[in-house]
Order: structure tokens, then C-alpha cells, then sequence
């Protein structure tokens, strides 16, 4: 039985099945669940709202209105990504919308699965038991039609790349990351541990060119600087809304602390940085992929707006982790309180009583992601060239 597993993990087009069914069953879900109300009374929305709020971007794109303002007419909720992103969701909103939902799912699972996949020193065997891990919150995030899973994907396929030279795409994927959502720029973190970092700057500065000019395609200069005013507005605003299921959130709910929000990422990013004085483990694969999964955990932990489907970045962070790690039950605690308050608790397999009486008000589901990160911040400081922090396999690691 152990052997049948192991064999089914490590059949990548059995995972890639898998993926494309999930991915495919969370589309038809919104297309067929009919509207919902987010509020006693209110209007009526498409139970994929988000999906329709990045397919109007594109339209109000083109038709020069601000994008940042809402549109209740339309959907619920503001926009709050870039007119790079807007202009880029042009691809899926050229079709209709249950072509284009499935499109999008597809390609946010898939481009995760890829990016799992084109890790370099892990066995199919790790990589298909991480991609099984994280499906649960991959399918929270499918089934609101988030990026999340996006976002994830190009950050592990940033470093993959790097680690195989390849620094232009590497570029490209962290600066696209940071052009969906701002927090993507963690990601140039991982920058600090190859050569020639000239090149790694100039690609960064080409492809920010590039990402930036896209919106002008549809729109004149005028108003592209209107709306990143605009946009600048609303993330202002936006940052004194929610603490979110994050640090700030944690703190609030624990021990009634309002900290500045600011000052909590300050000491994040400081904290985050700490191992980063270790110059002479910058040439090890160990350190540098225990600084990935810091990377994937912090942007959502210190984001004040983490929601539910926010967490399939922190919990692949944790799985990369966690199925390289060496066994140790404090890990092994660890792993199991995230799979089950973060994976499992929004789900109907969890009791809906806890869920509501404990999980939300108390920021569980956040909760076991910080208790990891700070582990895994320990691990990069203690590490030792002859001391295993984690265990990857060299065979059989090959990318599909």
C-alpha cells in the first residue's frame, strides 16, 4: 500500500490529472452556483464576483474610466491590483465567462504545478506530496477566483530559474509577481544569494519597463497617470481597513494590541533578515531554499488584507518545508496544526462551531504559518554546512 502511494505521487500526469480536475470542478461550481448577496438586502452578484471584478478591469480599462472606485452595477467590492494586471486580464476576458473562468483556474493551478515541478535537488516523489498537500488551499483560492496561486507559482519559479542561471525569466517572474500584488517584492530578497547581480538589476528595471508600458496600449499617458494616482489613493485608504488573518491580526485578537501596521512589518522585514548575515551559506542550496519558503509565508502573515484564499502562498511555503524537512516532532506538530487550522478549517470538514467561535476570531488559521515562519528563521540562523535542516533527494528530480 506504502509502495501503490508512493508510485501514485510520483506519477506526475497522474498529479497534472488531478490538478486540471480540481481546477475545472471549482470553475463549474461558480458558474452554477447563481448569485449571492454579500450583505442582508443587498444586490445581487455572480457567485464568481472576483473573477468578474479582474474581467471589468479590462473594459474599464479601454474605456478610460478609473478602475479604482466601485461599480456596484457590476460587481462588489474595488479593484485593487495595477492597470498592468487589468490590461493582462485581457486574455481571459475576451471570452465568455465560462471559458474564461476555467482559463484562469487552469492557469493558476497549473502554473504552480509547474513551478513545484521545475524545483531543482527534490524527487517527484516530494514534489507530487507537496502538490497533494496544498490542494486544499488551492481550491479555497480557485473557488474565489483569486491569484494567489499565481503569485506562488512565479515566486518558486523565480527560484528555480536563478538556480539554473537563467536570470532574465528569473526577473521577469518576481517583477510580474509584484505587478498582480505589491508584496511580490519580497521576492528580490532571493536575488542577494547568486552572481552577477548587475544583470539580475538590469533585467529588473527592463521588465518593469516593459510591464509598465503595457497599460499604454490602451490608454494615453494622461490618464495612465490619473490612474496610478488613483491607485496610490486607494491602497492608502485601503491599508487602515482589517488587520486581516496576519501578525497584525494575531496581536489584535490575542492581546488587544493596535499597533502601527507599519512598525509590525518593520520588525517583520527585520526579523526576515536576520539569518541573511550568514554570507558564507549564500552558496548553499539548503539556506537559500529555506529562504524561498520564508519569502512565501512572510507576504502573507505581515499582509494586513490576508484572507482565507490568501493562504495557498503560506501553506506551499510550508509544504516545501515541511516534506524537505528532517521529521522532528516539533516539526511534525507544526505541520499538523497548519494543515488542520489553516487547510482544513474552512472547509465543511471542520466543525462549523469552531470554525466560527474560535478559528476567525482568534486568527487560527493564520497562527500555526507564524509559529513555522519563526521556526524556519531559526533553522537559516542555526544552520550548519554539517547539520541536515532539510533532506532533498537528488534523484529522480528532474522536471516533468
Amino acid at each position: 500500500m506504502k509502495n501503490k502511494i508512493k508510485s501514485i505521487l510520483s506519477n506526475y500526469k497522474i498529479i497534472i490529472l488531478i490538478f486540471a480536475l480540481f481546477a475545472i470542478a471549482a470553475s463549474l461550481q461558480s458558474l452554477l452556483s447563481g448569485t449571492k448577496t454579500f450583505h442582508d438586502g443587498g444586490i445581487e452578484y455572480s457567485h464568481y464576483n472576483n473573477y468578474i471584478i479582474f474581467e471589468k478591469s479590462f473594459d474599464h480599462l479601454k474605456e478610460n474610466k478609473d478602475l479604482y472606485i466601485l461599480y456596484p452595477e457590476e460587481h462588489w467590492d474595488l479593484y485593487k491590483y495595477t492597470p498592468t494586471f487589468a490590461a493582462f486580464f485581457g486574455i481571459f476576458a475576451i471570452f465568455p465567462d465560462w471559458i474564461g473562468l476555467n482559463l484562469w483556474n487552469l492557469f493558476n493551478a497549473f502554473i504552480l504545478l509547474i513551478a513545484v515541478y521545475y524545483l531543482p535537488k527534490i524527487s517527484n516523489f516530494q514534489k507530487g506530496l507537496i502538490l497533494i498537500i496544498i490542494l486544499i488551499e488551492l481550491m479555497t483560492s480557485m473557488q474565489n477566483e483569486q491569484s494567489n496561486a499565481l503569485i506562488a507559482g512565479l515566486l518558486i519559479l523565480a527560484f528555480g530559474m536563478l538556480e539554473r542561471d537563467k536570470f532574465l525569466f528569473a526577473a521577469l517572474f518576481i517583477v510580474f509577481s509584484v505587478f498582480i500584488k505589491l508584496f511580490g517584492i519580497v521576492g528580490f530578497a532571493l536575488f542577494l544569494f547568486y552572481p552577477k547581480k548587475w544583470k539580475l538589476v538590469l533585467y529588473t528595471v527592463l521588465w518593469s519597463i516593459i510591464l509598465l508600458s503595457v497599460p499604454l496600449i490602451f490608454i494615453d499617458f494622461n490618464q495612465y497617470e490619473f490612474l496610478i494616482l488613483s491607485f496610490k489613493n486607494m491602497l492608502s485608504d485601503d491599508h487602515t481597513i482589517s488587520c486581516g488573518y496576519s501578525v497584525m491580526g494575531w496581536l489584535n485578537s490575542w492581546f488587544g494590541f493596535t499597533i502601527n501596521k507599519l512598525i509590525i512589518v518593520i520588525i517583520g522585514v527585520t526579523v526576515f533578515l536576520i539569518p541573511l548575515y550568514r554570507f558564507k551559506e549564500y552558496k548553499n542550496y539548503t539556506f537559500k531554499f529555506l529562504t524561498l519558503t520564508s519569502v512565501l509565508i512572510w507576504v502573507v502573515i505581515f499582509n494586513h488584507k490576508a484572507e482565507s484564499p490568501t493562504f495557498i502562498i503560506a501553506i506551499t511555503g510550508v509544504s516545501l518545508w515541511f516534506v524537505t524537512s528532517k521529521k522532528s516532532k516539533i516539526n511534525i506538530i507544526l505541520f499538523l496544526s497548519a494543515f488542520i487550522l489553516t487547510s482544513l478549517s474552512p472547509t465543511d470538514i471542520f466543525p462549523r462551531f469552531l470554525r466560527e467561535e474560535f478559528v476567525k476570531p482568534y486568527t487560527l488559521k493564520a497562527f500555526p504559518c507564524i509559529l513555522i515562519w519563526l521556526k524556519i528563521i531559526y533553522d537559516m540562523i542555526i544552520l550548519k554546512k554539517n547539520r541536515i535542516v532539510i533532506e532533498y533527494n537528488t534523484a529522480d528530480s528532474s522536471a516533468y
